[in-house]
């Protein structure tokens, strides 16, 4: 996997994660001050190995570690309202 995949990847979940918190606001409230958060997404265990590896390389001596244990994403969901197609005869 390349350093851009990894990133692609874990960006999403970083957006999916930060819009959980938001919708679940007591679910923030149980992360410590200044933890490492480290997303393991259970159907992508290649990522798991590297988000380990990752956590292990950045971890503060001391520092809390919140393992983030994701189960799957769920397809994207177009929001969008009263879409229409016109096809027009050039």
């Amino acid at each position: 996997m390349t350093e851009e995949e990894i990133f692609r990847k874990n960006l999403i979940l970083s957006t999916e994660f930060d819009r959980y918190i938001f919708e679940h606001p007591d679910f923030a409230e149980k992360i410590p001050l200044n933890a490492q958060v480290v997303f393991l997404p259970e159907d992508d265990p290649a990522l798991c190995r590297i988000n380990m590896e990752i956590a292990k390389n950045q971890r503060e001596e001391g520092q809390q570690v919140v393992y983030v244990h994701i189960g799957s994403i769920a397809p994207q969901i177009s929001r969008l309202t009263n879409v229409s197609l016109e096809v027009k005869v050039a």
